[in-house]
């Protein structure tokens, strides 16, 4: 036996040998050619551009309300590699309607018609579009028509909006939706400058994340847009209704229906104080504008960075600017995300822990160090109770999303355990030099997408090899590669929680009133906090006296009222009821909803509570927040 096997080891050296002077090739499979400029494999997408890349795309749309769909073309302008010849486009979609394929070789004057071929769909990924492409061709456009259920698309009718008269359509691309509006190489790796022309009814203003015309009131139902700069392709975005607009600044300001128009203007009145504190951080703002569009209760997301054109929940609105971190945070993507972009949604960190942490510091500069404070221990303790239910694979932040849809990674280790790490750094560090780091850091991979290692890379040449006594690769590495917070992780601290804390206690113990609670002037925060400090069984006599010194049902503060209805619906206490279906029928924020409806699922008579209010809800919600409470739910 051991001759045979010796016998076998020398005939393969022989066959190797043969086979590399006699220039075979071998018949093993190779590993997937790198699909991004930053050289990682994008397993979220069908596209290959680094055979055949899309470079930019115009788009010539028509909005129909009437079909929710979008239709039209997309011309795309494609550059090919020298490995690249031959070889035909790749792109991405989810259920696209594919009438044609053109292509170009003389900058679009005349078109041929290109065989294509829709691959059978994916799950997660949709379906790869691949198009026959000659050598010489530099542009391919594509006649599609989206589906009345493209997950990248809301339509609203008349009756879900503020104003009641109108209709409204917005879309929301991130992480993977644009395919279902574009066909397009649907990699953050992938960055791209476009163009539209946008046909809507009449009466109706569209906005775009691209140059718009604040000074713009005319609404002829045709609209052009630009953005020249390169960006990926989940930042391409577009909103259409009865839309007004209020300048804040000479470069900022604010879209929404009329009717919320003045109290959205008064809210985000400090938007440019948060522009100017972040250029003094981190260097220039590079976008041109900053405006944002105040959307409807459906959005399923606290706020949207689209360059320019920042889309933002109306939940936000609290009468008292104490919700708008969220500002800040989307303001913070114009440097972190949109400027210097993830390659991958693997690395879905380098956004969202970088904005988080900018956040944080824009906060401490317009609103001072105790709010920011606050905002931080707030973000940790939540962290620590997700983590407490996460399966380790997904307290990483270098998470492993192969086989699953990057919208699962969108948790609070990316944001919360990104910020602390880059904290960790700075207080290593001290400020200074860790500010200097982070400025150097955005303007070396400006308008590009990188990969956690080149992060990794990047900071060891420019931090740790320049401050080797205080930070550590190996430290790095237990951050970015290892489940739960390190050892050292950050412990912030808030005075005016302190406080808070002792009246909780004494309450707690019967030695005050709910009623004495020093709570009158608590702000947004120290509700959250004290709130978040009570059992999870409280029982229905104290959250009977809790409401009825402070009408937390009631509350309207979308975040404390969300708070209250998680604790109502796990104390079981029936008078908030009438006020949680009201909430989960009139608000899509995927935030809120998500929770309750998996708080209320715990139990068979809350499962069906949750059912009969899903059957009233479901029709009002963006298909991102369908798709999770279905899950949920078992749908």
């Amino acid at each position: 036996m051991k001759k045979y096997f010796y016998s076998c080891i020398w005939l393969t050296v022989v066959l190797a040998v043969f086979l590399f002077l006699t220039g075979c090739k071998s018949t093993a499979v190779e590993e997937p050619a790198p699909k991004t400029e930053s050289g990682a494999r994008d397993i979220h997408s069908y596209s290959e551009p680094d055979l055949v890349k899309v470079k930019n795309v115009d788009l010539d749309w028509n909005v129909s309300f009437e079909k929710k769909t979008i239709s039209g073309t997309a011309d795309l302008s494609i550059e090919r590699s020298e490995k690249g010849k031959g070889a035909p486009l790749k792109l991405d979609t989810r259920d696209l309607k594919i009438e044609k394929a053109e292509t170009s070789s003389d900058e679009g004057k005349t078109w041929k018609e290109a065989e294509f071929k829709l691959a059978e769909p994916d799950k997660i990924l949709g379906s790869g579009l691949t198009v026959t492409v000659p050598d010489d061709a530099a542009r391919v456009k594509i006649t599609y028509e989206t589906s009345p259920s493209a997950s990248g698309l809301q339509w609203l009718s008349p009756e879900q909006t503020a104003g009641k008269k109108q209709p409204y359509m917005f879309s929301q691309a991130q992480a993977i939706h644009a395919r279902s509006f574009i066909p397009i190489q649907d990699s953050p790796g992938n960055r791209v400058t476009y163009s539209a022309k946008v046909k809507t009814p009449e009466g109706l203003l569209a906005v775009m994340s691209a140059e718009n015309n604040p000074e713009g009131t005319e609404r002829p139902g045709e609209f052009s847009f630009k953005m020249t700069k390169a960006i990926p392709p989940y930042l391409i975005a577009i909103g259409v209704g009865d839309l007004a607009f209020k300048g804040l600044s000479d470069r900022t300001g604010v879209y929404t229906e009329p009717s919320m128009l003045d109290k959205a203007a008064f809210e985000l009145g400090d938007t440019e104080k948060m522009v100017e504190a972040t250029e003094k951080l981190y260097g220039k703002y590079r976008w041109g504008r900053y405006d944002l569009l105040v959307l409807p209760p459906s959005f399923p997301f606290g706020g949207m960075e689209n360059p320019e054109l920042t889309f933002a929940t109306p939940t936000m609105l609290a009468g008292d600017k104490s919700l708008v971190s969220l500002v800040a945070h989307e303001l913070a993507h114009s440097w972190s995300g949109n400027l210097v972009t993830n390659a991958t949604w693997r690395d879905f960190w380098l956004n969202e822990g970088f904005t988080t942490y900018i956040e944080w510091r824009i906060v401490e500069a317009v609103y001072g160090k105790e709010r920011a404070d606050m905002e931080m221990v707030l973000a940790k303790k939540g962290l620590e109770e997700e983590m407490a239910k996460q399966d380790p694979k997904d307290q990483v932040l270098h998470v492993d999303l192969d086989g699953r849809d990057p919208d699962e990674g969108f948790t609070g280790v990316p944001y919360t355990k990104g910020a602390l790490f880059l904290r960790h750094l700075e207080l290593a560090v001290g400020r200074d030099n860790f500010d200097s780091f982070l400025k150097g850091y955005f303007d070396h991979f400006a308008f590009q997408s990188i990969t956690t290692e080149q992060f990794k890379e990047y900071l060891k040449a420019n931090l740790a090899d320049k401050f080797t006594d205080k930070v550590s690769m190996d430290d790095v590495e237990e951050w970015i590669e290892k489940p739960g917070l390190p050892a050292n992780a950050p412990v912030p601290v808030s005075e005016a929680f302190l406080k808070v804390d002792e009246g909780l206690k004494e309450w707690m113990i019967g030695k005050i009133e709910a009623s004495a609670l020093p709570a009158k002037d608590w702000s947004t925060q120290e509700w959250l906090h004290f709130l978040g400090g009570l059992p999870a069984n409280l029982g229905t006599e104290k959250m009977t006296k809790l409401d009825a010194a402070f009408a937390l049902t009631k509350a309207g503060n979308s975040e404390i009222e969300f708070k209250w209805l998680m604790m109502a619906v796990a104390n079981n206490y029936e008078p908030a009821y009438p006020r949680l279906e009201e909430f989960l029928t009139s608000i899509g924020r995927r935030k809120f909803v998500a929770p309750l409806f998996t708080e209320l699922a715990k139990t068979p008579e809350g499962k069906k509570r949750a059912e009969e209010i899903y059957a009233k809800a479901r029709q009002g919600y963006h298909p991102i927040t369908q798709a999770s409470v279905d899950k949920i739910l078992g749908k």
